[in-house]
Order: C-alpha cells, then sequence, then structure tokens
C-alpha cells in the first residue's frame, strides 16, 4: 500500500510511519520544514515538503495521487495559541479531506481527540481546540466520498506500548501510549470494515488487532 501521512514530523506519525514501512507499505510524510527530512527517512518515509495552512487543495491532491491511503495526523501542537488551532486542527483537516476526494483516495484516517465535538462550549485554547477538532470531524464524516474512521484516543503518554488497548465508541476517560495508538492506526489502515466509524482509545486489556477486528464487526 501507499498510505500518505499529513503532520509526519508528529509524534504519533512518526511511530505509524516506522510500523507501516517495516511491514513493506510505501509511506509519504507531509511536513512542513525541511529539516525534518531526515527524521522520516530514519522512519522509513518519504519525505513531502508542504505547508497545509497554505497550500491549495490541488497542490495536496498531487501528492495524493495513486495513494491508498491517508492519514491526518497534524496538529497544531500544545505551545500554539487560538488562531492555529482554527488553521491546522481543523482548516488542514478539510483541506486534507477535500483533497482526497479530489484525488480519489477513499480510504481515509483521522487522528483526533477524545471529548472533540463542534458544540463544545468556552474560548480557552484547549476548549477552541476540542472545537475545531470536533468541527473538523464532523466534515469529514459528511464526505460520501470517503471511506473515513474517526479515532479518538485518550491522554497521550510516551510509555512503551503494551498492545492491550480499549477501542469503542465510547470508552470514558484514560491513558493511552503513543506507541499503541500508531499499532491501532496501522490495523485501522487495512480495516476498511470500520468505515463510518468513530471510535475511542484508552490502554486496556485487548491485543491491538483483536480490538480492532471486534470493532469492524469480526
Amino acid at each position: 500500500m501507499r498510505i500518505v501521512i499529513a503532520g509526519g514530523h508528529g509524534q504519533i506519525a512518526l511511530r505509524l510511519e516506522r510500523l507501516l514501512s517495516a511491514r513493506g507499505d510505501e509511506v509519504a510524510g507531509i511536513i512542513r520544514r525541511s529539516e525534518q527530512g531526515a527524521d522520516l527517512r530514519a522512519a522509513g518515509a518519504e519525505p513531502v515538503l508542504l505547508d497545509l495552512e497554505s497550500a491549495s487543495v490541488e497542490e495536496v491532491a498531487a501528492h495524493l495521487q495513486g495513494a491508498d491511503a491517508a492519514v491526518f495526523a497534524a496538529g497544531a501542537g500544545p505551545g500554539s495559541g487560538t488562531a492555529r488551532k482554527e488553521t491546522v486542527d481543523k482548516g488542514a483537516a478539510v483541506l486534507f479531506a477535500d483533497a482526497a476526494v479530489r484525488a480519489r483516495v477513499r480510504r481515509f484516517l483521522v487522528v483526533s481527540s477524545m471529548g472533540a465535538d463542534p458544540a463544545h462550549q468556552g474560548n480557552d485554547v484547549f476548549d477552541v481546540y476540542l472545537r475545531a477538532k470536533g468541527e473538523a470531524d464532523a466534515y469529514v464524516s459528511r464526505q460520501e466520498a470517503l471511506d473515513w474512521t474517526i479515532l479518538r484516543p485518550g491522554s497521550l503518554t510516551d510509555d512503551a506500548g503494551t498492545g492491550q488497548v480499549r477501542l469503542e465508541a465510547h470508552t470514558g476517560r484514560g491513558m493511552v501510549p503513543r506507541d499503541d495508538v500508531a499499532a491501532v492506526l496501522a490495523e485501522l489502515v487495512d480495516t476498511p470494515a470500520t468505515t463510518g466509524l468513530t471510535l475511542e482509545l484508552i490502554s486496556g486489556s485487548q491485543p491491538v488487532s483483536v480490538a480492532v477486528k471486534s470493532v469492524a464487526g469480526n
């Protein structure tokens, strides 16, 4: 498979790139700064230099041509203000979805956030973030040309992954290592039977492959 990841230098994306390339997939990661390219190459991914805050749909679609799947894993980051929650967490997600439709890439995964809600109230940065993520998720879910799955992890940690998760429509709050988020994404890429599902993810007792098969109805 050829898989294109938006936010290719993110902590989850780099882990995902390693997993996908190790199993033989062709992986490209979209990055904003050329100096990030070495980290992607080390992870087995092809760096694609493109700023999703200023690129056109046509420019993004050109890099998605021929891909089997697209993964939106970009984010403005914890140190950013409210403006970039709108331009990255919402705007770039919408752009990437539109580009996938333009390039006829059906399989589309979104790394969202637990609590994302377009109706979320409040004006603090985290409130704006949850609302932006919720609005992006809502937009993606309306795209009939995409076989989309939205993943909403709980609180992220850098602990070593356990390979044991809880993956359901509603899990309740919890923690989850980034390693395990990446492992679930790698399984979801290959599981189109999860199309149309918004799933929450925390640490749990089911092996990743079993958890994904379970929500897929297998």
